[in-house]
């Protein structure tokens, strides 16, 4: 699944389907030691089931709402992942690092954030895993109905 950036229109209905969202601080890297902290907002929805948004929020929210793989982040945590729009990278205590870090890059730049390992590998387990448990997200979608959208 590649990483997009939404623009506008409208969201489907949290009631629509189960979901779980989880807020937290970022912290944007703008230099080696100067960075800024923000706060976003993870969700994930049991009728998306392949995907998690990463929402940013306050003064950060023109970056905008991305998507991308719910594996992409959970393999992220372990090994560092990605080679489109979005990249991550586990901490690293060697370096000093005990972050998660994700680089989102889009049309109008690239940013860089470290965000809190625990909170959200507990998130991911606790919350979007009981939604809907790894290697059974596509037993959560209509295969029917996305063939039929699919045909004139």
């Amino acid at each position: 699944m590649s990483a997009h950036r939404s623009v506008s229109g409208p969201q489907p209905s949290p009631a629509a389907a189960a979901s779980t969202e989880m807020r937290c601080d970022a912290r944007i890297v703008l230099g080696e030691d100067q960075s800024l902290d923000i706060p976003v907002r993870f969700g994930y929805r049991a009728d998306d089931p392949f995907a998690v948004a990463l929402e940013f929020l306050g003064p950060a929210a023109e970056a905008g709402t991305w998507l991308f793989a719910r594996d992409l982040l959970w393999e992220g945590l372990q090994k560092p992942v990605g080679l489109g729009d979005v990249r991550i990278w586990p901490p690293c205590p060697c370096h000093g690092r005990p972050h998660l870090r994700i680089m989102l890059q889009g049309g109008d730049g690239s940013i860089l954030l470290d965000l809190p390992v625990r909170k959200v590998r507990r998130w991911l387990r606790q919350e979007c895993f009981a939604l809907v448990a790894p290697g059974s997200e596509g037993d959560a979608i209509d295969w029917n109905a996305e063939l039929r959208g699919l045909t004139p």
